[in-house]
């Protein structure tokens, strides 16, 4: 009997036979071997959630009262606080958001450790009743696999940026079983400006990834559900739903970032533990539907069925006074369970809040005498909240129709999807994603021309050439440097190599011809102060508006403590974008 051929070997030859394949041949076999390693992904995070889950409820039945929920989610806390701080060695929270900045900073770079750390923290932190959503954690999990995958081939970064995608796409898919719904939000949320030739390998990840979720967890939709036929009549009912949806999705995104601010100034990491595993635990304890994901009480109230809302008896309007309570409070207990150790998304929130309110909205109206379907509502509200917080309206309309089989619905999802999503539009232009981002200078977006400055660095135009003089030098001796250099400009700085003033040739060459007055003035009495300067590290955006505001050809570049590093021309600055555009041109062909 022949020796086995050791795995590293067979490993070896398998990456040597791919990497010898054509481009666009590797890419379509990469995006197969993502989208199936995807979504065996979700398939572990869907079963770890349910198994510890089932452990925890398990704990439960031994123990009298409803006194545990205040402790269980902290635990679940502290042990996630443990992963990410003894493997991950990083904050890998936030995975939608991470995986826009590995994008847009990072040469669409993900470390390999989270092919597997915000799998493993996220079914912690939700199986122990962690109130965030699975669905960035597998996100970014995804993404990791396709950066890493096309990596190790030796892609290049257009098509390491496709694959970051196909992951991504494949993990969504995988999780929600809606393959169409992932090629979306990759396209909606991450990719931008993408070829269409791109689309095919999105495709082969979303459907191999679906495959194996069908394989592991049926064919069934995630929350199957029986509907009421769509009737015009409730088409105003929609529009208040939709007006609704929007200003709930501000206040959703509003507050998220609000208060991840607040938690953020707590340095101590054992104080944030132990003060928001208690809030966590109190709030859970008055509202149990906050607790984990809260995908059990979506499913009962898309069947038509009030879930448990912790109070019971007292005037019908009980009932919608606490849904709402629930919605305000959602976002709170979120940020907590961030904040205090715990690693999820706003994915899943998101769409609980929108059924909470869909459900909100169709009890108060009931109540006061129409006679509008709750499971309805309670479905296009996810819809309605999805659009105006992730402000991707057409992947809010697919999801919920792929979770659903809700395509009957299809008339009330489109019209209050776009509703939510152009009101949301007029007080929060950028995603609860993008946002943070956005401020930075540093989102990729579907301006052509924004996106490609995105990609370029400030640093890399930095040029060094430019003589520099001492503000105390007289004419003479500047006169005498100019003659040995051909620059148009000379940078005058003290000798602490800070920035005093620039001196354009053009515009004292009358005093240079003039010998006579070379040793009676100094290069301060001929220099000026720099009107606006660039800093280093700056967007090349806000660099770019710098330019035309000055009107300028070319600035100085400081570092943060005012030490002059050189200039950067508006000549280079156009030719590096000429270059960079024409590469995504070429990776995309």
């Amino acid at each position: 009997m022949k020796d086995r051929i050791p795995t590293s070997r067979r490993s070896s030859s398998i990456a040597s036979l791919i990497k010898n394949l054509p481009q666009d041949r590797k890419v379509l076999l990469l995006s197969f071997i993502v989208g199936v390693s995807s979504g065996l992904a979700a398939a572990a995070l869907v079963w770890l959630i349910s198994f510890i889950g089932r452990g925890v409820g398990s704990l439960e039945v031994f123990v009298e009262g409803k006194w545990p929920v205040i402790i269980l989610p902290g635990i679940g806390l502290l042990l996630s606080a443990l992963v990410v701080k003894f493997f991950a060695r990083e904050n890998i929270g936030h995975g939608v958001t991470r995986v826009l900045v590995a994008m847009s900073r990072k040469d669409s770079v993900i470390k390999p450790h989270n092919m597997w750390t915000s799998l493993l923290s996220s079914s912690l932190t939700i199986g122990f009743g962690g109130s965030v959503g699975a669905e960035a954690p597998i996100v970014y999990t995804g993404a990791a696999i396709g950066s890493n995958f096309a990596r190790w081939i030796g892609l290049n970064y257009h098509n390491i940026t496709v694959l970051v995608g196909c992951g991504a796409a494949g993990a969504l898919a995988g999780i929600f079983k809606a393959p169409l719904a992932g090629v979306l939000f990759t396209l909606e949320v991450l990719l931008f400006g993408i070829s269409l030739k791109s689309l095919l390998p999105m495709m082969i990840s979303t459907l191999s990834a679906a495959f194996v979720a069908y394989v592991f967890r049926g064919t069934m939709p995630e929350f199957a559900c029986t509907l009421t036929p769509f009737v015009m009549r409730n088409i105003p009912f929609y529009l208040v739903l939709g007006v609704l949806g929007a200003l709930g999705s501000v206040y959703f995104t509003r507050i998220t970032l609000w208060l991840e601010d607040v938690f953020s100034r707590w340095g101590s990491t054992w104080r944030k533990w132990v003060v928001c595993s208690l809030g966590l635990g109190l709030l859970i304890f008055i509202f149990p539907l906050l607790f984990g994901e809260g995908y059990d009480s979506v499913r009962a109230m898309l069947q038509g069925e009030l879930p448990d809302l912790g109070f019971r008896g007292g005037s019908p309007w009980l009932v919608p006074m606490v849904l709402l309570g629930v919605f305000l409070l959602k976002v709170l207990a979120m940020t907590l369970t961030n904040a205090g150790g715990g690693v999820g998304g706003t994915f899943g929130p998101t769409l609980f809040s929108g059924a909470i309110l869909g459900l909100f909205v169709a009890r108060s109206l009931n109540l006061l005498g129409a006679d509008v379907p709750e499971a309805n509502f309670a479905l296009v509200g996810m819809a309605a909240m999805m659009a105006g917080v992730m402000k991707a309206p057409l992947t809010a309309i697919f999801l919920i129709t792929e979770l659903s089989g809700g395509y009957m619905l299809m008339i009330p999802l489109l019209f209050t999807s776009l509703v939510a999503f152009g009101v949301s539009r007029i007080f929060e232009r950028y995603s609860i994603y993008t946002k943070r981002i956005a401020q930075s200078g540093e989102l990729l977006t579907h301006d052509a021309d924004q996106a490609t400055l995105t990609l370029m660095s400030t640093d890399s135009l930095i040029r060094d050439k430019y003589p520099r003089v001492s503000p105390d030098d007289t004419v003479a001796s500047f006169a005498k440097v100019v003659s040995e250099s051909n620059a148009a400009v000379v940078a005058v700085v003290d000798e602490q190599g800070r920035l005093e003033g620039i001196v354009n040739i053009e515009d004292v060459r009358r005093v240079l011809f003039d010998t006579s007055r070379h040793a009676s003035l100094l290069v301060s009495d001929i220099m000026v102060k720099p009107h606006t300067w660039v800093t280093a590290g700056e967007p090349m955006i806000e660099v770019m508006h710098k330019f035309e505001a000055a009107d300028a050809w070319r600035m100085p570049v400081l570092d943060s403590e005012g030490h002059y590093l050189g200039f950067i021309s508006k000549s280079r600055m156009l030719a590096a974008y000429r270059d960079v555009l024409r590469e995504q041109l070429s990776s995309g062909d």
